[in-house]
């Protein structure tokens, strides 16, 4: 999706008077952050014949992400998101994916040699909130497993792209329902490794209780799960669910201030995929995560705010001072 972020720090949404425009969607996000991070990533998508899906494929190509694999469209638009920074705790957002050009993908869409190339395949659970996006990706997931390529998801969880609050709600971040919770409990075996907040992993476990939604998560996945804890870090379970949190192993982050919160969920997975790809190991993998999710916190975009590897490296070895 095409992203406009309002310029007015501290206003309502409706008061903002100019915005800074820049690629967004998980998904796009996370493909633009492992490329900068050194990965070869690549993005399968639709985006609409127009103006705006010709931005969001120059900016992944000048990035170095792989783009052969998005379709355009002749027939449905490309997604917008509006977002605005109200205060610290506070920021409206707006989803314009009605009837939109990703929202088309389907399973002829998917290249089977291609995903038989990759080294892992990254899905989010908002690409299985409507039928048709979903037989794209678990087609997608079908080629993966057949030729051994590793399968991640992203809870990404937006009760407003599930149909369950008013449209102009995107800020909601969690509203409980069991159907939601059904649907992901059908999917969660398909993935090698699952990444969400506590919130998210709320939702794909079907309880509030966060270690009680983990055990429910695990009942019927054996996947590492990576729980993102905000300022807390993230804790990594690649067995049984321990009787606390932080039972698992836990790696904490560092303290930053605060400006805008959209994104770093995705920069967080850009981080973790790249320990992850590289083998590098779990407490690498977090430390990875833990950092660029603070980087992107402290800024004012989603993509152009992740940080390269160079950046990346060295605010690591000043962790300590930071």
């Amino acid at each position: 999706a095409v992203v406009l972020y309002a310029q007015q720090y501290g206003s309502r949404l409706e008061d903002a008077r100019s915005f800074q425009m820049y690629l967004g969607g998980s998904s796009g996000n996370v493909a633009f952050g492992c490329a900068r991070l050194g990965l070869r990533s690549a993005m399968i998508t639709r985006v609409g014949n127009e103006q705006m899906g010709r931005f969001l494929i120059k900016t992944l190509s000048d990035e170095g992400c792989d783009v052969s694999q998005i379709k355009v469209d002749p027939e449905h638009m490309t997604a917008l998101a509006i977002l605005g920074i109200k205060d610290r705790q506070t920021f409206p957002l707006l989803f314009y994916r009605d009837n939109c050009a990703d929202m088309a993908f389907c399973p002829d869409d998917v290249n089977e040699s291609f995903i038989a190339d990759c080294m892992a395949l990254h899905i989010t659970g908002t690409h299985f909130s409507t039928p048709q996006v979903r037989a794209g990706s678990l087609r997608a997931l079908e080629y993966a497993h057949a030729h051994n390529v590793r399968t991640v998801l992203d809870i990404d969880y937006r009760p407003v792209l599930w149909g369950l609050t008013t449209p102009g709600d995107g800020k909601t971040r969690y509203i409980p329902s069991p159907d939601v919770t059904a649907r992901f409990q059908e999917i969660l075996c398909e993935f090698d490794l699952i990444v969400g907040t506590e919130e998210e992993f709320h939702i794909a476990g079907g309880s509030t209780d966060t270690l009680q939604a983990l055990a429910q998560v695990r009942a019927v996945s054996k996947a590492t799960l990576v729980c993102k804890r905000g300022a807390l870090g993230c804790s990594v379970y690649t067995d049984a669910i321990p009787p606390r949190l932080d039972d698992g192993l836990t790696v904490t982050g560092v303290r930053v201030e605060v400006l805008n919160v959209l994104g770093a969920g995705d920069a967080f997975m850009s981080g973790l995929l790249r320990g992850y790809l590289n083998d590098e190991g779990w407490e690498q993998a977090c430390r990875y995560a833990n950092a660029c999710g603070a980087l992107v916190v402290s800024r004012h975009g989603c993509a152009p705010a992740m940080p390269g590897k160079i950046e990346l490296d060295d605010y690591l070895s000043r962790a300590a001072q930071v």
